[in-house]
């Protein structure tokens, strides 16, 4: 009898053993498109034959060198939520049994809106943000260890950290989160800062778990506001436990093995760029441990693309930011974002192309005209707006307009705006995560930070605004990454001050607070800077003047970014200001009268409601 109990036993330690992994791990009922790949991996399970119960049509099985994997694809059309069960046969004969489930999908879920201009987006590093669980600091198994000395190393922000805060992000004005990658990252070092994922369907235990992001995003949806995951498409983390057991030899890009990037993406649609120079940009590995993901390989589509789906389901989001955009293979990536569009035709995506030049990026916004003459459609509905961002980087501390210099320079940007598909539909930014701090830059000067901020929520587009910038953080690029992505002050246990509370900000941090918060959120109602046009003027003396207007208001800003006091005569803009006689300051809430002139102080910028 124990002889009998012991071989039964084994048989089904065996068997269920037999599935180390299913992915994606469940499914979701009445998708749009009905076909799913379920990616099986286990110890030579290709020699097995899948089957599936409840009527389920199997349409395709795929098996690659590697035995550990068997793709297979089933019809879920008409399927309702329910539990099913694949069974893996040996000569006919069930070896092993493996459940699977199609979940209920959110009622309205196809249709959901992604965030779009009427959103101000918070950018968080959450490892850097806050730390709302200590006793996830440190994970066994997990290198990384949190050492707060240290830069590079981890400094114990979480997931239960951003959800504690989410009352001081909302205050601030913001209406949408977006986060730096949260999926586990097990890398030795380094690895706080997400992009070298090593699962990408679970998040970094030192972050919390699914779980824990799932709450973060119903927290949201309670304030009214939005969710954006950070998606990487383009690599891996070379600890991720698919890249230790490739499906294939081409499931990454080979060189054979690792060759780095040259990170010329105008090769991508450059007609006179050689086969050698646009292989090494979207087939380069970005750094040494990231190992370049093959999108022209149907199954790594396939498995990119159901993953991404599964998070907005599984989670409820509200867009991506897509990191690295233009350096995926062309083709590609457009098939990914594509699919995801036909998904969720509300949804939104914005995509990483860091050029200098409009016309460069505007080919990658969907339906570009530019990208057409190629026969090139990408699908992606916003870029970002970077030839702007390297205006704000230098702009302020040009005290003296030349033909390209001071506001000139940021006068021209706006004058290639015709060039993108959906001028509306771009992300606007003075910094990120991997850009210098604004206020390193400006050396913490508030009247810079004033003209800067106000510039950025009153143009054309989607304004993003990073962790900190707000109360006056800096940090130097020119020490690495890690100065310009320092801890929230507040944020940890023992901190000296807590700058998410009115009680706990010094002076000087809630100077800036009252000023940004003041701005972003008049800027929330004001649907003539979200979908209003934009007429502006050539600068005069380093003085520009633009107008946000629509058939119900106007809205005027004037910047001086010079040193001097400058009085402008408002007979020039006569086109925009019509029959108003005054405007309403939208900071300090006095009535300017606007039928002569307007003086403005040295570096200044005004924001007026036209009456």
């Amino acid at each position: 009898m124990n002889k009998i109990f012991y071989i039964f036993l084994f048989c089904c330690t065996a068997a269920l053993a037999q599935v180390e992994r299913v992915e994606p791990p469940f499914w979701y009922a009445g998708m749009h498109n009905p076909e799913l790949q379920v990616m099986f991996y286990g110890k030579d399970i290709a020699k097995y034959t899948p089957t599936v119960n409840n009527g389920i049509v199997i349409k395709n099985v795929v098996k690659t060198e590697n035995p550990n994997y068997v793709f297979v694809t089933i019809d879920t059309k008409d399927i309702p939520a329910s539990d099913f069960v694949f069974t893996f046969k040996d000569k006919n004969k069930a070896a092993f049994t493996q459940k699977y489930t199609l979940r209920q999908r959110k009622e309205g879920s196809a249709l959901r809106e992604g965030f779009d201009s009427s959103d101000l987006i918070y950018l968080i590093m959450p490892d850097r943000f806050a730390n709302g669980n200590p006793a996830n600091d440190n994970v066994k198994g997990m290198g990384d260890t949190a050492n707060r000395n240290e830069p590079f190393s981890r400094h114990g922000g979480d997931i239960q950290g951003i959800i504690n805060n989410l009352d001081y992000i909302e205050q601030l004005g913001a209406t949408a989160l977006w986060s730096t990658p949260l999926c586990e990252d097990r890398h030795n070092r380094g690895s706080y800062h997400g992009y070298a994922q090593t699962d990408v369907y679970k998040i970094d235990p030192r972050y919390g778990t699914n779980e824990d992001y799932l709450r973060l995003s119903q927290e949201l949806k309670k304030r009214d506001m939005k969710l954006i995951l950070d998606y990487v498409t383009n690599h891996w983390g070379s600890e991720h436990w698919m890249y230790k057991d490739l499906p294939a030899y081409d499931w990454v890009h080979q060189f054979p093995g690792y060759a780095q990037s040259n990170y010329r993406m105008t090769t991508q649609f450059d007609p006179n760029a050689s086969d050698i120079d646009s292989r090494y940009c979207m087939d380069g590995w970005f750094v040494s441990d990231m190992p370049d993901l093959n999108q022209s390989n149907p199954l790594v589509l396939n498995y990119l693309t159901q993953n991404a789906i599964w998070w907005i389901e599984y989670a409820d989001l509200d867009g991506f930011r897509v990191d690295t955009y233009s350096y995926n293979d062309k083709e590609g990536i457009a098939k990914w974002t594509k699919a995801i569009m036909d998904e969720y035709p509300h949804f939104n995506i914005v995509g990483e192309v860091w050029m200098h030049d409009q016309a460069q990026m505007a080919y990658w916004q969907k339906d570009s005209k530019i990208a057409a003459i190629q026969n090139y459609n990408s699908y992606l509905p916003s870029v970002m707006d970077f030839t702007l961002h390297d205006a704000f980087g230098s702009v302020f501390n040009e005290n003296n307009a030349g033909w390209d210099s001071g506001m000139q320079k940021v006068y021209d940007n706006f004058t290639n705006d015709f060039l993108y598909p959906d001028i509306n539909n771009i992300l606007v930014f003075a910094e990120n995560h991997d850009t210098g701090r604004f206020n390193e830059i400006y050396k913490n000067d508030f009247n810079k930070y004033k003209m800067a901020m106000a510039l950025l929520v009153t143009v054309r587009g989607i304004p993003q605004i990073y962790y900190g910038t707000e109360i006056g953080m800096a940090g130097d690029k020119g020490k690495g990454d890690g100065d310009i992505r320092r801890d929230f002050p507040g944020g940890w246990q023992g901190d000296k001050n807590n700058a998410f509370t009115l009680s706990g900000r010094n002076a000087e941090q809630q100077k800036w607070f009252e000023f940004s918060s003041k701005l972003f959120n008049w800027r929330k109602g004001k649907e003539v800077i979200h979908t209003g046009k934009t007429t502006h003027y050539l600068p005069y003396n380093n003085v520009y003047v633009y107008f946000r207007h629509n058939d119900k208001e106007t809205v005027m800003v004037a910047i001086n970014n010079s040193d001097k006091e400058q009085a402008i005569d408002t007979a020039r803009y006569r086109q925009n200001i019509k029959g108003y006689t005054k405007g309403k300051n939208v900071i300090e809430g006095n009535v300017t009268d606007i039928t002569k002139q307007i003086t403005l102080q040295p570096k200044s910028v005004i924001i007026l409601e036209l009456q």
